[in-house]
Protein backbone atom coordinates (compact mmCIF):
# COMPACT_ATOMS: atom_id res chain seq x y z
CA UNK A 1 0.00 0.00 0.00
CA UNK A 2 0.98 3.77 -0.45
CA UNK A 3 2.83 4.86 2.59
CA UNK A 4 0.75 7.13 4.84
CA UNK A 5 2.30 10.53 5.38
CA UNK A 6 1.36 13.61 5.17
CA UNK A 7 2.59 14.80 1.50
CA UNK A 8 5.17 17.66 2.16
CA UNK A 9 4.63 20.90 0.42
CA UNK A 10 6.01 21.42 -2.53
CA UNK A 11 7.19 24.55 -4.29
CA UNK A 12 4.61 26.55 -5.99
CA UNK A 13 5.44 26.72 -9.74
CA UNK A 14 6.75 30.71 -10.67
CA UNK A 15 3.34 31.52 -12.75
CA UNK A 16 0.55 32.86 -10.84
CA UNK A 17 -1.87 30.25 -9.54
CA UNK A 18 -4.86 30.10 -12.47
CA UNK A 19 -2.72 31.38 -15.37
CA UNK A 20 -3.13 28.15 -17.20
CA UNK A 21 -7.12 28.47 -16.96
CA UNK A 22 -8.21 30.79 -19.31
CA UNK A 23 -11.49 33.20 -17.96
CA UNK A 24 -13.22 32.57 -21.42
CA UNK A 25 -15.10 29.82 -21.04
CA UNK A 26 -16.43 30.49 -24.34
CA UNK A 27 -12.94 29.45 -26.11
CA UNK A 28 -12.94 26.34 -24.51
CA UNK A 29 -14.22 23.01 -26.06
CA UNK A 30 -17.85 21.38 -24.98
CA UNK A 31 -15.80 19.79 -22.23
CA UNK A 32 -12.55 21.07 -21.20
CA UNK A 33 -12.77 20.38 -17.37
CA UNK A 34 -14.51 21.15 -14.43
CA UNK A 35 -12.69 24.75 -13.99
CA UNK A 36 -13.83 25.85 -17.98
CA UNK A 37 -16.97 24.50 -17.58
CA UNK A 38 -17.85 27.61 -14.61
CA UNK A 39 -18.72 31.06 -15.48
CA UNK A 40 -17.01 33.92 -13.90
CA UNK A 41 -19.19 34.48 -10.78
CA UNK A 42 -18.87 31.04 -10.40
CA UNK A 43 -14.74 31.07 -10.46
CA UNK A 44 -14.60 33.69 -8.67
CA UNK A 45 -16.93 32.10 -5.59
CA UNK A 46 -14.26 29.33 -5.62
CA UNK A 47 -11.48 31.42 -5.49
CA UNK A 48 -12.78 32.90 -2.35
CA UNK A 49 -12.87 29.69 -0.43
CA UNK A 50 -10.02 27.48 -1.23
CA UNK A 51 -6.26 27.94 -0.75
CA UNK A 52 -3.82 27.91 -3.72
CA UNK A 53 -1.08 25.22 -3.36
CA UNK A 54 1.97 23.90 -4.96
CA UNK A 55 2.85 20.04 -5.41
CA UNK A 56 6.45 18.99 -6.31
CA UNK A 57 6.64 16.09 -8.41
CA UNK A 58 5.86 12.84 -6.89
CA UNK A 59 3.65 14.59 -4.08
CA UNK A 60 0.55 12.65 -3.23
CA UNK A 61 -2.41 15.37 -3.78
CA UNK A 62 -4.45 12.78 -1.50
CA UNK A 63 -4.49 9.12 -0.38
CA UNK A 64 -6.08 6.23 -1.24
CA UNK A 65 -7.77 5.09 2.62
CA UNK A 66 -7.93 8.24 4.19
CA UNK A 67 -10.64 10.50 5.40
CA UNK A 68 -11.98 13.16 2.99
CA UNK A 69 -11.89 16.56 3.88
CA UNK A 70 -10.96 18.26 0.87
CA UNK A 71 -11.28 18.86 -2.60
CA UNK A 72 -8.71 20.22 -5.42
CA UNK A 73 -8.80 21.70 -9.00
CA UNK A 74 -5.67 21.20 -10.72
CA UNK A 75 -4.81 24.92 -12.02
CA UNK A 76 -1.56 23.40 -13.99
CA UNK A 77 0.41 20.55 -14.37
CA UNK A 78 -0.77 16.59 -14.32
CA UNK A 79 -1.61 13.74 -11.63
CA UNK A 80 -1.92 10.12 -11.72
CA UNK A 81 -4.56 8.43 -10.41
CA UNK A 82 -3.70 4.74 -8.55
CA UNK A 83 -5.30 1.94 -6.90
CA UNK A 84 -3.37 -0.35 -4.41
CA UNK A 85 -3.74 -3.77 -5.04
CA UNK A 86 -3.82 -6.15 -2.22
CA UNK A 87 -0.23 -7.38 -2.87
CA UNK A 88 1.11 -3.88 -2.80
CA UNK A 89 1.38 -2.90 -6.29
CA UNK A 90 -0.06 0.51 -7.75
CA UNK A 91 -2.25 0.42 -10.42
CA UNK A 92 -2.80 3.71 -12.68
CA UNK A 93 -6.39 3.76 -13.36
CA UNK A 94 -6.46 7.59 -14.87
CA UNK A 95 -4.70 11.39 -15.58
CA UNK A 96 -5.72 14.25 -14.15
CA UNK A 97 -4.41 17.79 -15.95
CA UNK A 98 -5.28 21.59 -15.86
CA UNK A 99 -9.12 22.10 -14.59
CA UNK A 100 -9.40 18.97 -13.57
CA UNK A 101 -11.71 18.40 -10.54
CA UNK A 102 -10.20 15.86 -8.35
CA UNK A 103 -10.85 14.05 -4.76
CA UNK A 104 -14.55 14.61 -5.19
CA UNK A 105 -16.30 11.65 -5.08
CA UNK A 106 -14.94 10.54 -1.67
CA UNK A 107 -16.09 13.73 -0.24
CA UNK A 108 -19.54 13.87 -2.14
CA UNK A 109 -20.24 9.76 -0.65
CA UNK A 110 -19.00 10.72 2.53
CA UNK A 111 -16.46 7.97 2.29
CA UNK A 112 -12.92 7.10 2.62
CA UNK A 113 -11.02 7.91 -0.41
CA UNK A 114 -10.89 5.14 -3.33
CA UNK A 115 -7.28 6.17 -4.82
CA UNK A 116 -3.91 8.00 -4.72
CA UNK A 117 -3.15 10.72 -6.97
CA UNK A 118 0.01 11.89 -7.54
CA UNK A 119 2.26 14.87 -9.30
CA UNK A 120 3.41 13.80 -12.24
CA UNK A 121 5.06 17.43 -12.38
CA UNK A 122 5.38 20.86 -11.22
CA UNK A 123 1.49 21.23 -10.31
CA UNK A 124 -0.32 23.76 -8.69
CA UNK A 125 -4.47 23.52 -7.37
CA UNK A 126 -6.75 25.03 -5.67
CA UNK A 127 -7.57 23.43 -2.41
CA UNK A 128 -11.02 23.42 -0.84
CA UNK A 129 -12.24 22.27 2.24
CA UNK A 130 -15.40 19.62 1.48
CA UNK A 131 -17.74 21.83 3.85
CA UNK A 132 -17.01 24.81 1.90
CA UNK A 133 -17.19 23.14 -1.52
CA UNK A 134 -20.70 21.51 -0.53
CA UNK A 135 -21.69 24.84 0.94
CA UNK A 136 -20.74 26.44 -2.28
CA UNK A 137 -22.86 23.67 -4.14
CA UNK A 138 -25.78 24.28 -2.30
CA UNK A 139 -25.64 28.16 -3.73
CA UNK A 140 -24.77 27.18 -7.04
CA UNK A 141 -26.78 24.30 -8.05
CA UNK A 142 -26.49 24.33 -12.03
CA UNK A 143 -22.58 22.95 -10.23
CA UNK A 144 -24.07 20.30 -9.18
CA UNK A 145 -24.87 19.23 -12.06
CA UNK A 146 -21.03 19.41 -13.47
CA UNK A 147 -20.00 17.41 -10.64
CA UNK A 148 -22.09 15.07 -11.66
CA UNK A 149 -21.11 14.70 -15.23
CA UNK A 150 -17.30 14.50 -14.04
CA UNK A 151 -18.43 11.75 -12.26
CA UNK A 152 -20.56 10.21 -14.97
CA UNK A 153 -17.68 10.88 -16.91
CA UNK A 154 -15.23 8.89 -15.15
CA UNK A 155 -17.47 5.65 -14.58
CA UNK A 156 -17.30 5.81 -19.09
CA UNK A 157 -13.63 5.80 -18.60
CA UNK A 158 -13.57 3.03 -16.49
CA UNK A 159 -15.79 1.06 -18.84
CA UNK A 160 -13.93 2.39 -21.76
CA UNK A 161 -10.72 0.66 -20.15
CA UNK A 162 -12.34 -2.61 -19.09
CA UNK A 163 -13.68 -2.86 -22.56
CA UNK A 164 -10.53 -2.53 -24.14
CA UNK A 165 -9.06 -5.13 -21.66
CA UNK A 166 -11.02 -7.81 -23.08
CA UNK A 167 -11.15 -6.62 -26.68
CA UNK A 168 -7.44 -5.79 -27.60
CA UNK A 169 -4.14 -6.73 -26.62
CA UNK A 170 -0.35 -5.22 -26.65
CA UNK A 171 0.03 -2.84 -29.75
CA UNK A 172 -4.01 -2.34 -30.34
CA UNK A 173 -4.56 -1.45 -26.62
CA UNK A 174 -1.61 0.83 -26.49
CA UNK A 175 -2.65 2.80 -29.61
CA UNK A 176 -6.49 3.01 -28.22
CA UNK A 177 -4.69 4.62 -25.00
CA UNK A 178 -2.02 6.91 -26.97
CA UNK A 179 -5.08 8.46 -28.94
CA UNK A 180 -7.26 8.89 -25.92
CA UNK A 181 -3.89 11.05 -24.50
CA UNK A 182 -3.39 12.40 -27.35
CA UNK A 183 -6.91 14.18 -27.93
CA UNK A 184 -6.65 14.97 -23.80
CA UNK A 185 -3.69 16.49 -24.55
CA UNK A 186 -4.36 18.11 -27.59
CA UNK A 187 -7.35 20.02 -25.83
CA UNK A 188 -4.41 21.74 -23.56
CA UNK A 189 -2.00 22.53 -25.89
CA UNK A 190 -2.77 23.29 -29.75
CA UNK A 191 -0.96 20.12 -32.22
CA UNK A 192 2.39 21.27 -34.05
CA UNK A 193 1.71 22.64 -37.57
CA UNK A 194 2.18 18.87 -38.93
CA UNK A 195 -0.76 17.81 -37.10
CA UNK A 196 1.85 15.80 -34.27
CA UNK A 197 0.76 15.97 -30.81
CA UNK A 198 2.59 15.85 -27.91
CA UNK A 199 1.55 13.37 -25.07
CA UNK A 200 1.22 15.79 -22.27
CA UNK A 201 1.35 13.94 -19.13
CA UNK A 202 4.56 12.94 -18.52
CA UNK A 203 4.16 8.88 -18.28
CA UNK A 204 6.86 6.12 -18.11
CA UNK A 205 6.46 2.58 -20.11
CA UNK A 206 5.84 1.39 -16.54
CA UNK A 207 3.28 3.91 -15.91
CA UNK A 208 1.34 2.95 -19.31
CA UNK A 209 2.48 -0.72 -18.50
CA UNK A 210 0.40 -0.35 -15.30
CA UNK A 211 -2.67 1.29 -17.23
CA UNK A 212 -3.14 -0.98 -19.72
CA UNK A 213 -2.72 -4.26 -17.63
CA UNK A 214 0.81 -4.55 -19.38
CA UNK A 215 4.29 -5.56 -18.67
CA UNK A 216 7.02 -2.32 -19.60
CA UNK A 217 8.61 -5.02 -22.10
CA UNK A 218 5.25 -5.28 -23.77
CA UNK A 219 4.98 -1.20 -24.06
CA UNK A 220 8.74 -0.98 -25.29
CA UNK A 221 7.66 -3.57 -27.76
CA UNK A 222 4.44 -1.80 -28.97
CA UNK A 223 5.91 1.17 -29.11
CA UNK A 224 8.54 -0.37 -31.55
CA UNK A 225 5.80 -1.19 -33.98
CA UNK A 226 3.89 2.12 -33.50
CA UNK A 227 6.89 4.02 -34.50
CA UNK A 228 7.60 1.45 -37.57
CA UNK A 229 4.11 1.93 -38.57
CA UNK A 230 5.25 5.90 -38.48
CA UNK A 231 2.37 6.20 -36.04
CA UNK A 232 4.51 7.70 -33.12
CA UNK A 233 7.83 8.96 -32.15
CA UNK A 234 9.52 8.48 -28.92
CA UNK A 235 12.17 10.05 -26.63
CA UNK A 236 12.82 10.25 -23.30
CA UNK A 237 9.32 10.11 -21.31
CA UNK A 238 8.28 11.59 -24.26
CA UNK A 239 5.74 10.61 -26.93
CA UNK A 240 4.60 11.78 -30.17
CA UNK A 241 1.04 10.75 -31.83
CA UNK A 242 2.18 12.03 -35.58
CA UNK A 243 -1.11 10.51 -36.96
CA UNK A 244 -3.60 10.66 -34.48
CA UNK A 245 -6.10 9.25 -37.38
CA UNK A 246 -4.10 6.35 -38.84
CA UNK A 247 -3.26 5.34 -34.65
CA UNK A 248 -7.33 5.23 -34.12
CA UNK A 249 -7.94 3.04 -37.66
CA UNK A 250 -4.80 0.76 -36.35
CA UNK A 251 -7.01 0.27 -32.85
CA UNK A 252 -9.61 -0.31 -34.23
CA UNK A 253 -8.89 -2.48 -37.04
CA UNK A 254 -9.74 -5.95 -36.36
CA UNK A 255 -6.73 -7.96 -37.74
CA UNK A 256 -4.79 -5.18 -34.71
CA UNK A 257 -6.28 -7.60 -32.18
CA UNK A 258 -4.08 -10.33 -32.92
CA UNK A 259 -0.87 -8.11 -32.44
CA UNK A 260 1.09 -8.90 -29.12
Amino acid sequence: MTERNSPPRGTPPAAAPLAALPDNAHAAPAWDGFWNALDDPQRTALRQVSRPRGYAVRTPLCYQGEESDHIIIITDGWAKVTSATEDGHDVVLAVRGPGDLICESAVLGSRRRSATVTALSPLSALVIPAARFTAFLDAHPRVWMLVSGTLVRRQDEAGRRLQAHVSAKGTQRLALLLAELAELSAKRCAPSRDGSIDIAPPLSQEELGSWMDASRETVARALSDLRAQGLVRTGWRRITVVDLRGLREFAHTPAASGTH
